[in-house]
């Protein structure tokens, strides 16, 4: 794993600058290449091939192509042996990357199972190909101008060129909304994400033409498979311990998250199986018990504990002794993006110690909950065919009854939130279990001149765009859980687990988002993945085989933090610090009176707003490390 960067556009470049600002992410060696105004540069978390020839930026053997990756390709020695024409210096997976390019070229991306951004330059015809994975794992940011096009793994190498900065007002209104931007919206308005399963390819000297262009689509079209529910358990099982074992490749030790969840412990339960003699070593969280009690959180501890004995691994517990405001600005620094949640806090402490003990690979169950659907917004769907029975008016009112309830009590706060959007259209009611406040409330938060240039901009309409890539697909679950693999899971689950691994140089892999997993789950009837109640039904099926009942069906919990009593509390100096009359209109972008009338109606148990709230004060900390440089992490 590492961290890449390309720039076309300068002449002069400070490699060193450049590559200081990702070298984080690759703190084993660094390089670079530069022909004319094409500078390429890389650093590198040495997994497999310890040895030089495994550094880059690394060439054909002919001198005419080079390559710098980010990744890793699980079935790369699969690959290797089809490409038995070339002389390979390495038993790394960036040379094979690299020859399949030459081989297939665009079509070796249909090989690759794996997660990887990468760029091959070729020198004769000056053409450079960029490409990110089929699910978005490996982050990639590009910027393009008239004068200049950028790609880095990470939006602060960016900070240090002539870029223009531009902020996206939209992108900031997704951030509230969501917590999160789906889609290429970033806060800078000239820089996008290169979307999952996307690439380009194009002449440096044509770069102001380049567009992206998708190699994958998941196949969702309605059809679902028939097989009996065992003969579907046997399957799984095996895609399974399949992917499992293709990311246990590596040169360097491996270890795992193990929350004492289901789909994190699974994954150990597995991994003994295929190495019954290792004793891996294994990382979780202690989260203050009554902090935990607060925000509606299971004690994870207890249950990790359970089955780190009944699995026989070492357990490495992270206490979770958090200062808010001192971690907060370095937080948003590494996040890259304003992302409005405390979750990231909890990665990057154990990816802290997991490297301070020798670990450069985690496995974690990342993806579990957005394929066999494990969220409670996929049960909220169990409601759908009682709401479209019940009359419009007879809906307002219902609304309107349990808009009084308090919010002090986890329970009703998630029957407010299901009800927020019953009177609206069943779509429509599936995508405000996504959000966290109405667009009224949001637009309201913005000062009146970026009111008027959002101009009825609607973050939702991005969810209604990926519905029609999938017409065919009838069944609400299986809409949503799309919604999940094309939003939530890559925008922000992907985006925290993979910036906060290597912040310190650790490599955080997702066996859930093996590339013919994704497919097989995607196959599944829906009622596998939802039964009555029951979630991830048929993955609880398949751990039945490998742990005890009382972790699978234990409850559902989150890996957070106790972000209400932080907001209400921790962070009050801070709120008035930073969103005081005179920094607000500064800075332009919100209205002072909106802000604090949402920070008080929180703080008064009106609304439970302590997440956007949370967000404002991300973009706040963004908006000055990124756009001003007032801080310096």
């Amino acid at each position: 794993m590492c961290g890449i960067v390309g720039i076309i556009g300068l002449l002069e470049v400070n490699s060193s600058t450049i590559l200081t600002s990702i070298s984080h992410r690759g703190p084993d060696s660094q390089g670079f290449f530069q022909e004319g105004e094409l500078f390429l540069g890389h650093t590198r978390l040495s997994i497999q091939d310890l040895s030089e020839n495994g550094n880059q930026p690394m060439f054909s053997k002919d001198g005419r192509f080079v390559i710098v990756f980010n990744g890793e390709i699980y079935n790369h020695l699969e690959i290797r042996q089809s490409l038995g024409e070339f002389d390979f210096k390495s038993s790394g997976d960036t040379e094979t990357v690299l020859y399949a390019y030459i081989k297939h070229g665009i079509e070796c991306l249909s090989m690759f199972n794996g997660i990887f951004s990468f760029s091959v330059f070729d020198l004769h015809t000056k053409e450079l190909f960029i490409a990110r994975d089929h699910f978005g794992v490996k982050p990639l940011y590009l910027y393009q101008d008239e004068h200049l096009f950028l790609f880095s793994s990470e939006i602060k190498t960016f900070l240090s060129l002539p870029i223009q900065k531009d902020l996206d007002n939209e992108a900031l209104m997704n951030y509230l909304s969501y917590l999160w931007s789906p889609g290429e919206k970033t806060p800078f308005k000239l820089v996008k994400k290169l979307l999952p399963g996307h690439y380009l390819k194009f002449n440096i000297s044509e770069f102001q033409q380049a567009k992206p262009i998708s190699f994958y689509q998941p196949n969702l079209d309605g059809e679902h498979l028939q097989d009996t529910e065992e003969e579907l358990i046997n399957q799984l099982d095996q895609l399974l311990i399949q992917a499992v074992d293709r990311q246990m490749l590596s040169d360097v030790p491996v270890g795992f998250f193990l929350s004492g969840g289901l789909d994190s412990t699974l994954l150990v339960a597995i991994a003994k199986k295929i190495y019954p003699e290792r004793k891996f070593p294994c990382f979780t969280i202690d989260i203050d018990s009554q902090n935990s009690k607060m925000e509606d959180f299971a004690d994870d501890l207890v249950y990790a504990t359970k089955a780190a004995d009944f699995l026989e691994v070492d357990l490495h517990i992270v206490k979770a002794t958090i200062d808010i405001v001192d971690s907060f600005d370095q937080m948003i620094w590494h996040l890259d993006e304003p992302q409005a949640d405390a979750a990231p806090i909890n990665v990057l402490n154990i990816a802290k110690l997991a490297r301070e003990k020798g670990i450069k690979v985690l496995i974690g169950g990342t993806g579990g909950d957005d394929l066999f659907s494990g969220y409670r917004r996929h049960q909220a769907l169990l409601l759908e065919s009682i709401l479209r029975k019940i009359p419009n008016g007879i809906r307002q009112l219902l609304k309107h009854i349990i808009g009084i309830l308090p919010i002090k009590s986890a329970l009703f706060r998630r029957i407010r939130k299901i009800s927020e959007n019953m009177d609206l259209s069943p779509t429509a009611r599936m995508k405000g279990y996504f959000k966290w406040l109405s667009s009224e409330r949001i637009y309201s938060l913005f000062s009146k001149s970026i009111q008027q240039e959002l101009n009825g901009y609607d973050p939702s309409l991005y969810f209604d765009e990926l519905l029609l890539q999938i017409p065919q697909e009838k069944s609400v679950l299986n809409q949503m859980l799309y919604w999940e693999l094309k939003t939530f899971l890559v925008d922000h689950n992907l985006n925290y687990t993979d910036k906060m691994g290597m912040a310190v140089g650790v490599e955080i892999r997702v066996p859930f988002l093996d590339v013919l997993l994704v497919e097989f789950a995607q196959k599944l009837p829906p009622e596998m993945k939802m039964k009555g109640k029951e979630t991830k039904y048929l993955l609880k099926k398949v751990a039945e085989r490998y742990l005890p009942k009382e972790i699978i069906y234990r409850p559902k919990t989150g890996f957070g933090a106790p972000v209400r009593k932080w907001i209400t509390e921790d962070m009050s100096d801070m709120l008035e610090q930073r969103l005081s009359k005179s920094n607000i209109e500064k800075q332009g972008i919100f209205d002072y009176d909106a802000v604090w009338k949402l920070i008080n109606d929180n703080k008064e148990n009106k609304i439970d707003a302590s997440y956007p709230i949370w967000a404002i004060l991300a973009i706040d900390s963004w908006i000055n490390q990124f756009s001003l440089r007032k801080y310096e992490i």
